[in-house]
Order: structure tokens, then sequence, then C-alpha cells
């Protein structure tokens, strides 16, 4: 399940920025940050994707979502202009930031080669 984060549980999860000045990620498992906004048609079309790959990689990474339109700090800090806007944040070691609506292999990729986390193997799904 995606979890929607408040500046609050942000603080505790990911990053503690009224703390820190140097980037301190707070979580134990990689996380992909979806900031969004209900209106947001390209947002509304990644939901479901993101939805699903995290029940496929459920235990390996969080799949977190931020309202930028009830967030508004959290989208100042991370200078977001345009949505849907995505953070992916390996632990230890500096996130990095994609915008736009991705398909879904894109994801799949960028938790494999920035995160380093693959997919749970569904044994129901593997032919031999």
């Amino acid at each position: 399940m995606t979890e929607h984060l408040t500046k609050e549980t942000f603080l505790s999860k990911v990053f503690d920025y009224e703390k820190n000045k140097e980037w301190k990620f707070e979580g134990t498992k990689p996380c992909l940050i979806d900031f969004y906004a209900d209106w947001c048609g390209p947002c509304k079309m990644v939901a479901p994707v993101l939805e699903d790959l995290s029940k496929e990689f459920e235990g390996k990474m969080d799949i977190y979502k931020v309202n930028t339109e009830q967030e508004q700090e959290l989208a100042a800090v991370f200078g977001i202009r345009s949505i849907p806007s995505f953070l992916f944040v390996p632990v230890g070691a500096q996130p990095q930031m994609a915008m736009g609506a991705l398909p879904r292999e894109t994801f799949v990729k960028a938790f494999k080669d920035v995160l380093g986390v693959e997919k749970n193997s569904d044994s129901s799904k593997n032919v031999n």
C-alpha cells in the first residue's frame, strides 16, 4: 500500500529538513515519493501503477505520496514545479528526482538502478 505523508510523517520517515541542512535519510529501506495533486490527470494515471508496484515490492521499499496542495511546504522544500514529480530515495546515497508520468517499466528499472531493489519473486509467474 502506498502511504500518504504529511509534513510531520515526512520529517520522521524521510528527511528532517528542519534539523539537517545536508541530506540525511531517516528511513531504513529505500523509498519513492510521489508528489501529486488530486486534479492532475497524469497523476491519476500513475496512481494505480504505484499501488500495484507497492504490492510487488512490499517489504523491500516504501512508496509514499505527498499531496502538493495540502503539503505546500514540502513541495516548496523540494522545488516541485510540475507534477507528478517522483523522488527516488536510496539508503545511503543522494536522492534523485524525475518528473512527469513514467511508465511502469521505467519505475521498475529505476527501483533496480537507483534504489538497488528488485521485484519480489512470484513463483506462480515463473515458467520453468
